[in-house]
């Protein structure tokens, strides 16, 4: 989860109780702060900025498209997290106010009818870019290692032979592959550098320079696939990459290697990621986003040893969050004062 994200159903966060704070609206021709949603323990930094800038202050738990659109009639600065904002959401927001998506991904917001309202959009690239590298090495190292295997075998059986997980290659004969070469992908490679992996990434939009300074040899999609021992996924949601692992992809893998995906669920083809579990040409896969997210409770994928699964928690620990709700509220600052964003996406 390059990404600030939670899964829905039984386990969302949006169904835990929240702080709900409602300002009476009439009581000045002040700005208006909302917030449509959000999973933390309470919204102190939000409610600060609101006060500083002399807005009334607002926190929903708007799942539904009509229930954001109840929310944010007539604000200035709107807070999101999962809400769905659609062009008739949009749309009942003042003409020149501005859309802040809690975290780096954006695909609930509607940007094209932001950009034809007038309405800014922006988001939180870089709150939680330390804390989700963290989770991509610990998932990839685990999945190298056969961790769970060994502890699933052990649980079962009472004790296993090394040998019992199939061999394992030394890390220092390894390849692992980046599939998008951004923030978060170069601050796992200096975290997986002392361990002694080679390492290629495909990005066709990283500079030569970031190829260079790195030491990451450049290569192509299907090379990547043919040479990595270990893929970690680091790529956007959209419409040239959605499925970009798909059947293949996964066909091209060398046998025995592994996936890591802390990005977005829709890159990979869980249906080929399946058949490649099945087949025993995938070594292993950790995910931590899904494509539906939650996984259905009936998927096959669940059930197998060598699969790890996380519910959207990789962006996950104290300092991510506060640096994410800082960051958030300094920026809804920008929006109030009217000055320029510090990351607008549309």
């Amino acid at each position: 989860m390059e990404v600030f994200d939670f899964p829905s159903g039984s386990a969302d966060p949006r169904s835990q109780p929240t702080v709900h704070l409602r300002a009476e609206r009439g009581l000045s021709m002040g700005q208006r702060f909302v917030i449509t949603d959000h999973a933390f323990l309470n919204a102190d930094y939000e409610q600060a900025s609101a006060a500083q800038h002399g807005a009334s202050f607002e926190v929903f738990s708007c799942t539904t498209a009509s229930e954001t659109v109840d929310a944010v009639q007539d604000a200035d600065v709107v807070l999101v997290n999962f809400a769905p904002v659609t062009r008739e959401v949009l749309a009942s927001m003042k003409q020149g106010s501005t859309i802040i998506r809690y975290g780096i991904g954006y695909d609930n917001v509607d940007i094209e009818s932001a950009k034809e309202l007038g309405i800014r959009v922006a988001n939180v690239p870089d709150y939680g870019v330390e804390t989700v590298a963290d989770h991509a090495a610990a998932s990839l190292l685990a999945l190298c290692r056969h961790l769970t295997e060994y502890t699933k075998l052990i649980n079962t059986n009472g004790w296993a032979r090394p040998g019992d997980v199939g061999t394992i290659p030394g890390f220092r004969s390894m390849t692992v592959g980046f599939v998008g070469l951004g923030r978060i992908a170069l601050a796992l490679h200096k975290r997986l550098m002392p361990f002694g992996f080679s390492f290629v990434a495909y990005d066709p939009y990283a500079s030569n320079d970031t190829f260079s300074d790195s030491g990451i040899t450049s290569v192509s999609l299907d090379e990547l696939a043919e040479r990595s021992h270990a893929i970690s996924l680091h790529a956007p949601n959209n419409e040239q990459t959605r499925h970009i692992i798909g059947a293949s992809f996964l066909e091209r893998m060398r046998p025995g290697a592994v996936i890591v995906n802390t990005a977005r669920g829709p890159l990979i083809d869980e249906v080929a990621l399946l058949k490649a579990l099945q087949k025993g040409t995938l070594a292993g896969a950790a995910l931590d986003v899904t494509d539906p997210e939650p996984l259905g409770r009936n998927s096959p994928i669940r059930e197998f040893p060598n699969v790890i699964l996380t519910p959207h928690a990789a962006f996950y620990d104290e300092d991510s969050l506060k640096n994410l709700q800082r960051l958030a509220s300094e920026e809804a600052g920008r929006a109030l004062r009217g000055e320029a964003l510090r990351c607008q996406v549309a």
